[in-house]
């Protein structure tokens, strides 16, 4: 069985634990293809510590390491203290045993929480793999780094500390039609804590993360580019650095496709790379739009994923754009982020299956784009 196939049982086993939580574990799985950070957005009791310690669980030998993250927080919690031993001798060691420069996959909760004493050590080891205090430097062997929290930043300070997440993934409470099958999978998790799961070893998830480098861009290079031209007119700041790490997580949803090329449908990934909660939705439906809604052979399963629209939150979202509209001074940003959200709209009342209220909401929007034509 090749490294392919046993990550994606070991992400299979994982999804099969966690019911309603396939987005987030095959997020987890194209991170740590791209060795890329990814952080989740949610309240406490979403399962996202769980995951990331099952995920832990299924990398043979791996060493988790996780923390809730304080304003009180201090540099030894999280590297280590310093080594009493070499301390007498005049140097300044860290004892780094079983704390996160030791660990193959870092979990930290609250991240935004990280005060200025470890803030540095952390921006640095989250974008450069490197652990450095004073004149101690050493790489890390991290896979992964994952980080969460409640609430997104407020301080500008704190902003850098997001933007070496790449991805970024909302985590909510599951549908309630599937509340049954998670109170099944979770008594069962608490009855048998020692069930066998698949694994992989670091080594071979290594290999692929040396192996995605040779996935073939250049079949969706001119779709990216102008992806990424369209996304910047929209309002939605994407940097050059960040433009050349989305790559990766484009090649590692081919790779874990079983594919040495990459196709449109792998730009599914960059529905995640939003830096506020209002971008969700005009990410969603700007990429929705340019993969289509028709399969295609060796797409990634989330490329064309849609959850099912609830029609009254959409007729709700049509009326209050257009209230928006219709109030006067509006600037030229207001009114492309008023119509990208109509354009995700549109395309999500086509899931709708009941005819009358798709017609309903449809005409909604035409109304609401005849306006909009007027004014321009």
């Amino acid at each position: 069985m090749n490294a392919i196939d046993k990550l994606n049982q070991v992400l299979s086993y994982i999804k099969g634990s966690f019911i309603g939580k396939d987005e987030i574990v095959d997020l987890l799985g194209i991170s740590l293809i791209a060795r890329e950070n990814a952080f989740l957005l949610g309240s406490p009791g979403t399962a996202k510590s769980a995951i990331i310690r099952m995920l832990s669980n299924g990398i043979e030998d791996g060493n988790n390491f996780e923390y809730l993250l304080t304003r009180f927080t201090e540099p030894n919690e999280i590297f280590g203290p310093f080594d009493i031993r070499k301390l007498k001798d005049g140097e300044l060691i860290t004892n780094t045993e079983g704390m996160m420069p030791e660990a193959s996959m870092v979990f930290l909760d609250e991240i935004f929480n990280a005060n200025s004493a470890i803030l540095n050590s952390l921006l640095m080891a989250l974008n450069e793999r490197v652990f450095r205090r004073g004149k101690e430097t050493r790489k890390l062997p991290a896979l992964m780094f994952v980080g969460a929290s409640n609430v997104l930043p407020e301080d500008e300070t704190l902003n850098a500390l997001l933007d070496r997440f790449l991805i970024r993934v909302k985590c909510d409470y599951v549908n309630p039609d599937l509340l049954e099958s998670v109170l099944t999978e979770g008594w069962k998790l608490q009855r048998d804590d020692n069930a066998p799961m698949p694994t992989i070893t670091p080594a071979e998830i290594k290999e692929l993360q040396q192996l995605s480098k040779t996935v073939d861009l250049m079949p969706i290079r001119k779709q990216y580019v102008d992806l990424i031209h369209n996304l910047r007119n929209t309002g939605i700041k994407i940097s050059d650095r960040r433009a050349v790490k989305i790559q990766n997580l484009l090649v590692a949803s081919a790779l874990i496709c079983g594919r040495t090329e990459t196709i449109i449908s792998d730009l599914w990934v960059m529905k995640y790379i939003w830096d506020t909660e209002e971008q969700i939705e005009i990410l969603a439906g700007i990429i929705d739009g340019v993969i289509g809604k028709e399969a295609v052979p060796q797409s990634h399963p989330q490329a064309l994923f849609n959850k099912v629209p609830n029609s009254e939150e959409l007729i709700k979202e049509v009326v209050l754009l257009t209230d928006k509209w219709e109030n006067s001074g509006l600037s030229f940003e207001e009114q492309n982020v008023i119509k990208d959200k109509l354009r995700y709209v549109q395309n999500r009342s086509g899931w709708i299956k009941n005819q009358e209220h798709r017609q309903h909401i449809q005409q909604k929007i035409e109304s609401l784009w005849h306006k909009i034509l007027q004014t321009i």
